[in-house]
């Protein structure tokens, strides 16, 4: 049988921590930017966490399991 192929959009997009968490970074901060606060841009440059509903979706693309 042959080997499972790593989902390569989720490897580009997703880190695991330490702790087996799923890192992800936030949306809406690459174009039309002038309308939006600067409070709004700063928050959206940290990483967040991905929710737990979401994450053994995630972990399947990535075959962590």
């Amino acid at each position: 049988m042959p080997k499972m192929k790593t989902n390569s959009g989720a490897k580009k997009r997703f880190t695991i921590t330490g702790s087996g968490k799923i890192k992800r970074k936030h949306a809406f901060k690459s174009h039309i930017l002038t309308k939006k606060t600067t409070k709004q841009k700063r928050n959206l440059t940290y990483a967040g966490t991905v929710h737990k509903a979401d994450e053994t979706n995630i972990k399947l693309l990535l075959n962590m399991k």
